[in-house]
């Protein structure tokens, strides 16, 4: 690839990923919601039971930290609840209410129609070239960090 080229590649992610991040924050500011929490909270909705804070910032692919900020800024919404491990009494499973059940929907909704703005009016075979491409370079750069797939994203 030659520079021209190169520069062009990097203009192009760089700027998507801003404006994709700044629409997302708008479509979650309506649910009440930053970017980030929309992901932390599907996820575990998908777990009956909850998670801990290592399981959960594990599934994240960041650090427990990070993971209890955002909880604590995600707590005064009501979507989950801590509760003791049975079987080790100083760690906290967390797990989502039904009110948090009942904002998924949405969560899901706000991405599908980001989605949708997003891709515009491209054709079913433009869309699957479009992700193809989107998922395979996300694939290489992961093996550029060494990042393993996360099943969020």
């Amino acid at each position: 690839m030659d520079v021209s080229e190169a520069i062009r590649v990097n203009r192009a992610l760089n700027k998507m990923s801003k404006l994709y991040r700044a629409a997302k924050a708008r479509e979650l500011a309506a649910l009440g919601l930053h970017p980030g929490q929309d992901v932390l909270l599907w996820i575990l909705a998908q777990e009956p039971e909850g998670m801990t804070v290592s399981q959960l910032a594990a599934r994240l692919g960041i650090e427990p930290p990070t993971v209890t900020r955002s909880l604590a800024r995600l707590e005064t919404g009501g979507w989950f609840r801590r509760e003791s491990v049975p079987t080790d009494r100083r760690r906290v499973r967390i797990v989502v209410t039904d009110a948090g059940h009942r904002l998924v929907p949405a969560i899901e909704h706000a991405w599908a129609r980001l989605a949708d703005q997003t891709l515009g009016p491209a054709t079913a075979h433009e869309r699957e070239i479009t992700l193809t491409a989107l998922e395979n370079a996300n694939d290489r750069l992961r093996g550029l960090v060494g990042e393993v797939a996360l099943t969020e994203e």
